[in-house]
């Protein structure tokens, strides 16, 4: 069992007078949080007021950037020619690192959103466009992406780092590729959530088919945007902790 385990949120995703999710409290729980960077959703305010938070925290700042996708919250696949996707990519972590240093903290790496997380596990193409980004803005910084997916090879091959990524309320397919969320099923029950953390811990994901998928997870993430997240989030740790686990940033 890994001894020292990253939680991480999707959190700043706010938008002008819309509210989602309660982002100081979910911070009472993870070490680190993905920064909506105002493609998806977030706006220059909700960043910064993010990050303000997040330095009286003491919770490290990622970057979550997303397709041009508003008014689908970034979960919709779209066909981006990839020198425009890694435009966007690097004007959104970019200006998250703007918003951060103004807040007092930095970008510390980056987490791509929704159907571009999704899309980058097997577009080889549009994972390309996400790695060349992050190595134009900082090519130290990790990417943080699910085991065995497109990026994690386009990372190597840049020099860039990469980390690896489990879901504390999603479940899995056998090839390790999560669940649509247009399916049944796909966001775990509350008294799942437990024994799912607990395996990740142990190394190993339980797929929807029974079948086992071995993980060595840098981090688990417990979505910010979920019903009782704040609650989820609590016994995510807990969970962790009275198992002998110390949450600490992986980054």
């Amino acid at each position: 069992m890994s001894q020292v385990i990253d939680l991480n949120s999707d959190v700043g995703e706010s938008f002008g007078r819309w509210t989602l999710g309660d982002d100081a409290a979910v911070m009472e729980s993870v070490s680190s949080i993905n920064v909506a960077c105002g493609f998806h959703a977030g706006d220059p305010l909700v960043m910064r007021q993010t990050c303000a938070t997040a330095v009286e925290r003491g919770v490290t700042v990622g970057a979550h950037p997303a397709y041009r996708d508003l008014a689908g919250f970034g979960r919709r696949f779209m066909e981006v020619a990839p020198k425009e996707l890694t435009a966007d990519l690097v004007y959104q972590i970019g200006a998250l690192q703007a918003v951060a240093r103004a807040a007092g903290t930095e970008v510390k790496y980056v987490k791509p959103h929704g159907a571009l997380y999704n899309a980058i596990v097997k577009h080889e193409a549009q994972a390309e466009a996400v790695v060349e980004a992050v190595a134009d803005v900082d090519p130290t910084l990790p990417i943080l992406t699910l085991p065995g997916s497109a990026v994690l090879r386009a990372a190597e091959k840049r020099g860039v780092p990469t980390a690896i990524e489990a879901f504390a309320d999603r479940a899995y397919n056998p090839d390790g590729s999560l669940v649509s969320r247009s399916q049944p099923g796909a966001v775990l029950e509350e008294a799942a959530i437990a024994d799912h953390v607990k395996r990740i811990a142990d190394g190993e994901i339980k797929a929807v088919d029974g079948s086992l998928i071995k993980v060595a997870a840098n981090s688990i993430c417990v979505h910010g945007d979920s019903p009782g997240a704040v609650a989820m989030a609590a016994d995510v740790r807990r969970t962790l902790e009275d198992s002998g686990i110390t949450i600490r940033s992986f980054a």
